[in-house]
């Protein structure tokens, strides 16, 4: 049968504005995962500016900002939501609550949001909009069964998820008992700053590249993954805009990528054959011939570093770390031959975290079947 979704959900909006004990129940679009319903992290440096909506544990969160990005979670506690989301909540007599976050994240609701999305750089969704669209449901017992294999498969697929995770944190500590850290003298290694490890630090452009519909990647923070670029959600410039900037910096095969803004501290290493751009939401690290590039990507994701990125980034509402203190960052400085050793560990690693998500790909592509049939 077909419903509005106005008869499907019902949609919170009582906000309230931030107090500071708020900043610690407070979930952004930024720690929603896509096509993901659990949310592992959350929080803000300081209490969030400006009004945000109240969520309940249990409640859908729905990134009605860049839709695209398939962002849906379940609430894991009563707290305040990002106003570029919505807070729903099933109507029991049309939609089960088990069966409601997977409507709410097929292609048939996801598409449709997208179509009706407005605005430029950040198209949104509008609930006047949304309330009037009409979507196909499955009767209620057809949900419950549905409902049923769905969190099968969905449990299934965390579980492998943690096991990604256990094989990335296997990674973090051989990195530990090979090196130490850079305050322990244990190894007997070399502790240098950024600043003399590096040639190149800086950031990106500063004035506002003007965007173009396609063209050269424009990369920011958003872009930064560790280890990864996520090219779902990025700019680009033109030929002409690229050659403006290129006249202070141009992005090499080999350099590490940093994000100064926002989630600092996601880091990875600039592909072969990647021609590119920065805006001043990610920092250019080109290190000497003293170490690897891929050993500083990973040196950077261990606890250590992070935890002085930690200590010397800003602490305002969005988190920033600037030139001046990336250079007074501390690496060990390991021979050449122990830093290949590690990386082949790594690759190793790697070969198991493949096949893992590949697991979990094939677990999504069931979930997608069972819910767009």
């Amino acid at each position: 049968m077909k419903f509005k979704f106005d008869d499907i959900a019902i949609n919170s909006t009582k906000k309230k504005i931030p107090e500071e004990s708020d900043k610690n129940v407070y979930i952004g679009l930024e720690h929603i995962d896509s096509e993901c319903f659990t949310i592992t992290r959350w929080g803000a440096e300081a209490a969030p500016i400006g009004d945000k909506l109240l969520m309940q544990k249990g409640d859908v969160l729905f990134g009605k900002r860049r839709a695209y990005q398939r962002k849906v979670a379940i609430a894991p506690f009563d707290g305040i939501f990002s106003a570029h989301g919505m807070v729903l909540r099933p109507k029991e007599n049309v939609v089960t609550k088990e069966f409601f976050p997977f409507f709410i994240s097929s292609d048939q609701f996801m598409e449709r949001a997208v179509r009706i999305s407005v605005g430029g750089l950040s198209p949104t969704v509008n609930w006047k909009d949304l309330k009037e669209q009409e979507f196909e449901l499955p009767s209620i017992e057809e949900q419950k069964v549905l409902a049923e294999k769905l969190w099968a498969a969905y449990r299934l697929k965390e579980s492998y998820k943690k096991l990604l995770a256990a094989t990335d944190e296997m990674v973090k500590s051989r990195f530990v008992e090979m090196f130490g850290d850079s305050n322990s003298i244990s190894k007997g290694f070399p502790v240098k700053t950024f600043e003399e490890l590096c040639e190149v630090i800086t950031d990106g452009e500063h004035i506002t590249p003007t965007r173009s519909d396609n063209g050269i990647y424009l990369l920011s923070a958003r872009n930064i993954a560790n280890g990864e670029l996520l090219l779902d959600d990025v700019d680009y410039i033109s030929e002409k805009e690229y050659q403006r900037i290129a006249k202070r910096i141009v992005p090499t095969a080999g350099d590490v990528l940093i994000s100064c803004s926002g989630s600092v501290g996601r880091v990875c290493v600039l592909p072969n054959n990647f021609r590119c751009q920065l805006v001043r939401s990610v920092a250019l690290l080109r290190f000497k011939d003293d170490v690897l590039p891929f050993f500083m990507e990973k040196q950077i994701m261990s606890q250590d570093v992070q935890n002085q990125i930690d200590v010397l980034k800003s602490k305002t509402s969005q988190a920033n770390i600037f030139q001046g203190n990336l250079k007074k960052l501390k690496g060990i400085v390991p021979p050449k031959s122990l830093q290949e050793s590690y990386l082949a560990f790594v690759n190793q690693a790697d070969k198991s975290g493949f096949e893992l998500r590949k697991s979990i790909e094939n677990i999504d592509a069931v979930i997608k079947s069972l819910i767009n049939n």
